[in-house]
């Protein structure tokens, strides 16, 4: 049975960070864009890696062009507006897919621990609903990735415990990460 900690990721200046470097670490993956309704969870992930980092939080941010090509910026322009905009201090992955052929392995992986389950309730929720039934009516049946900003929770031992989709209160997904430090 495969782990978490199998897998890696490139660095913005193509190293690898393994995860098993990780060990011991309650981990959020975010797939994220700059352009995106979303994009204002920056901040509080920004305030998540400032109050918890010490105490065993690691962020992997996974910029991600899937998605209505919200991050069509190179690695150095998507960092360089999330430093101006958001402050962001927490490392950056190289730009990747979550979906499809060319998706990192690390997502396959994740997909497969934790699938869709719907997006709540949501100002966005119906809008994306509606979007995503038109292009595929068993999109919901479906684990893949349905936009940016879905994160990932994983404990210190390495499970995934849970998938936040991107219309999750952040103070749930926080409230989550605190319960696991």
């Amino acid at each position: 049975m495969p782990s978490i900690y199998d897998y890696a990721v490139l660095r913005t200046d193509g190293t690898e960070l393994k995860l098993s470097e990780l060990k011991g670490k309650v981990i959020l993956i975010v797939n994220t864009a700059t352009g995106c309704g979303f994009t204002p969870h920056y901040a509080p992930i920004e305030k998540m890696y400032k109050d918890y980092h010490n105490k065993g939080l690691e962020i992997l941010d996974i910029p991600c062009n899937q998605f209505g090509g919200q991050a069509p910026g190179s690695d150095a322009e998507i960092h360089e507006f999330c430093t101006l905009h958001y402050n962001t201090t927490f490392p950056q992955m190289k730009k990747s897919d979550v979906n499809g052929a060319n998706e990192l392995p690390l997502y396959a992986f994740l997909k497969s621990q934790k699938g869709f389950a719907g997006f709540g309730k949501h100002k966005f929720s119906d809008l994306l609903n509606e979007m995503l039934g038109k292009a595929d009516p068993d999109f919901d049946k479906k684990p893949d990735i349905k936009w940016n900003f879905t994160k990932f929770v994983v404990d210190r031992s390495g499970k995934v415990v849970v998938r936040f989709e991107p219309t999750a209160d952040m103070d749930e997904v926080e409230n989550c990460i605190a319960g696991l430090l």
